[in-house]
């Protein structure tokens, strides 16, 4: 997660003059099959350092909330498809450092175009601020709209009111007691009653467009040979480039291999397309 983070990081830098205060929630987390290490402070103090390059005022605080994700297990979802890590986000509620308005993004989120006008919008009565699902808005329905299932890769957080509502509360609950094929993502829509519905331009999950603000390289489904599905990561450069052909980001690559090059536990090699690395 380490490489998806300081893309993400770096895009967003890149996409914005105002300064960034970056939030990373950890945990040392286990299940039935694996044991997970969290976010070392090693490498946030890197990013942190890498940010401090572009405006002193930019921080990244590392945040280990392993205590209160083992004080409410998410127990019926803890052996899912998709780790653990998945549900922190219901947590940022319990975390005194979080407060206002904040924008929660995946690992696997890029800035394409400045996102002052999303983040600046107003949250008055609104809890949450999403985008349709790409494919489970044709699946799952919870309000009178016929779309109304949003994705949570990219959701701008109204925490105060979040706290007031006790909506992660009850997604935290509903994680412990009911199996769900996309847990965290299907409690939130079921207990949101104050969510907004975005443009699809602020969290495409399928393609690329040349209005698109955030693009979040989630799971989509292919239908050759066999049904399946495929996720390509923005830190696979080379699948980025030859399969999904796409070169947007190829100024970010360059700065990318570069800090990684100063890591001791990072190669250029292990990462870089070797037709961009030349």
């Amino acid at each position: 997660m380490f490489q998806g983070v300081l893309l993400s990081v770096l895009s967003l830098l890149k996409h914005t003059k105002e300064p960034l205060k970056i939030y990373i929630l950890t945990a040392e987390l286990q299940n039935k099959r694996h044991q997970f290490t969290g976010f070392t402070m090693e490498h946030a103090d890197f990013i942190n350092k890498v940010v401090k390059q572009y405006d002193d005022q930019n921080s990244v605080t590392r945040i280990d909330i392993t205590d209160l994700y083992n004080a409410n297990l998410p127990t019926a979802n803890a052996n899912t498809m998709f780790t653990p890590y998945s549900m922190l986000r219901l947590y940022a509620d319990q975390i005194p450092e979080l407060s206002g308005r904040i924008l929660y993004l995946d690992a696997d989120v890029l800035c394409r175009r400045p996102f002052e006008d999303f983040y600046s919008q107003s949250l008055l009565n609104t809890e949450i601020v999403g985008t349709l699902d790409y494919y489970g808005r044709w699946f799952f329905h919870h309000q009178w709209r016929k779309f109304d299932y949003i994705n949570s890769g990219v959701l701008l957080l109204n925490l105060d009111l979040i706290r007031q509502t006790h909506l992660f509360e009850k997604c935290r609950n509903m994680c412990k007691k009911i199996p769900m094929i996309m847990p965290d993502q299907s409690a939130i829509n079921r207990y949101s009653k104050l969510k907004r519905f975005a443009k699809r331009q602020y969290n495409e999950q399928h393609g690329v467009a040349s209005s698109t603000v955030f693009q979040h390289f989630s799971a989509n489904w292919k239908f050759w040979p066999v049904i399946h599905t495929e996720a390509i990561k923005p830190w696979e450069i080379d699948e980025v480039h030859d399969q999904l052909g796409i070169h947007d980001y190829d100024d970010l690559y360059e700065t990318y291999q570069k800090l990684l090059a100063e890591l001791p536990d990072y190669s250029v090699a292990s990462s870089a397309s070797s037709d961009f690395a030349n």
